[in-house]
């Protein structure tokens, strides 16, 4: 597991000139975050920078919108392309028009577009200012709490991601005719960081390539991981089983047929097939599971899922159980170019090993039947491996401006991505899939 992110405070030096701003709030409730407020980044709905740039760089300029509608639809999926939903215009105005990443909830807006002197959009990244960590999956608390005891302000920082979604993907998005890697849009960010008066930027499950690139920038590095679940070309959900080890073959046998012992129905609906009676039962399922695990309150609203649903069309499964007709559990997948993105999930019925089944064996079903190349089953969960889904490094990048945490952080992460990487190799050797010498 990473180790924690300890600090001798009074090494960081004096944190005077680096405080975001003295009436900035970041007040929490329990640990619902409520609305950012600065005076240090100006009320104008678009914020323009005129970038310095690199000697015979074309000329760029940065504006930033603090809503995901005053971009294009069409100029925004250009660059983001079409392999992850969780980057598309409509996912991104789902989460601000339900309410649900919004300033009002520690997210601000300040989705960033880089334009050339003809006006044409050659990059975007979705981003946010930031009062909390909370709903990021990158934990930096521990940097926040130096920072603040050694008298600077940690938030506002910056934050390009896709909210509450620890999805690997480009985060640095150009457009194919852009003419210039992703170290340009980084540097752009960086000075838009400082000219909002934020901390620091943070580009949290990006790409490795965008990572290596950050990296030659001067940014630091971090390693996380995640399990996902290959499909090299199954047959069916049995040709899969095969490739395991018998004893866990016969385990996940075990697993489904007790769940389709229990009186359920189990349905796979996509798009349409996904009805406003569903939703409503699966934003019950949601907060069943957010006020067990956190006891908080949720960070997606009622309304983003119809909407979601509403937007993405047939981009979104739905994996539900029934009891009588009536939905008791659900999984939320989203569906992209090369992978199944599984995401949310609840129940209001204990049955054994039906999150399993949910979140797991019929997301794999679906992606062998509809020739999909792999599953990302979210953040976290070591009890994945068992199942077929196996260890893979995720990557994020860091940009601190006070010069005395950016070196300690980047001293700790020096010694936390081997310390990953030992990890993931550890985990490897945990797989359930037989070995070429083992027989069936």
């Amino acid at each position: 597991m990473p180790f924690a992110f300890v600090m001798d405070y009074g090494k960081l030096g004096n944190a005077e000139g680096c405080t975001a701003s003295s009436t900035f709030k970041s007040a929490f409730c329990g640990e619902q975050a409520v609305a950012l407020e600065s005076d240090l980044i100006p009320e104008r709905s678009v914020l323009d920078f005129s970038l310095v740039m690199p000697n015979k760089a074309p000329s760029l300029t940065l504006t930033l919108h603090r809503a995901i509608a005053e971009i294009p639809a069409r100029e925004w999926d250009a660059c983001a392309g079409g392999d992850n939903p969780f980057l598309s215009h409509a996912f991104l105005l789902a989460l601000e028009e339900s309410g649900s990443a919004v300033a009002e909830r520690g997210w601000l807006p300040q989705h960033a577009a880089l334009r050339d002197g003809a006006g044409r959009m050659l990059a975007c990244a979705p981003a946010y200012a930031k009062s909390h960590s909370q709903g990021e999956y990158v934990f930096d608390h521990g940097w926040a709490d130096a920072l603040e005891r050694a008298g600077g302000d940690y938030y506002p920082k910056l934050q390009v991601a896709a909210p509450f979604s620890p999805v690997p993907g480009p985060r640095l998005l150009l457009h194919p005719e852009a003419g210039f890697g992703p170290d340009v849009l980084a540097g752009a960010l960086v000075q838009a960081c400082q000219g909002i008066g934020a901390s620091s930027v943070h580009a949290t499950f990006c790409t490795e390539a965008e990572w290596r690139a950050l990296g030659d920038a001067g940014w630091l590095q971090r390693l996380g991981t995640q399990f996902h679940w290959a499909n090299p070309g199954y047959h069916d959900f049995d040709d899969f089983l095969g490739a395991l080890a018998s004893r866990k073959r016969k385990a996940l046998k075990r697993e489904r047929r007790d769940v389709q012992a229990a009186g359920l129905t189990l349905r796979t609906l996509r798009g349409a097939e996904i009805t406003p009676r569903h939703w409503a039962a699966f934003h019950r399922f949601y907060r069943a599971t957010t006020d067990k695990k956190w006891g908080r309150s949720a960070y997606l609203t009622r309304n983003f899922w119809p909407l979601l649903g509403e937007r993405l069309g047939d981009r979104v499964l739905l994996m539900v159980a029934e009891r009588d007709g009536e939905p008791v559990a659900a999984a939320l997948n989203l569906i992209g170019r090369d992978a199944i993105y599984g995401r949310n999930w609840g129940a209001i019925v204990d049955v054994p090993f039906l999150h399993f089944e949910l979140c797991y064996y019929m997301a794999m079903d679906f992606a062998i039947t509809h020739g999909i190349q792999r599953v990302e089953a979210g953040a976290q969960g070591e009890h994945k491996i068992q199942r077929g889904y196996l260890p893979v490094p995720t990557y994020s990048a860091h940009w601190i401006a006070h010069p005395g945490l950016s070196r300690a952080v980047g001293e700790f992460l020096s010694r936390e991505r081997p310390a990953m990487e030992r990890e993931m190799a550890a985990l490897a050797t945990l797989s359930p899939f037989r070995q070429t010498d083992e027989g069936a």
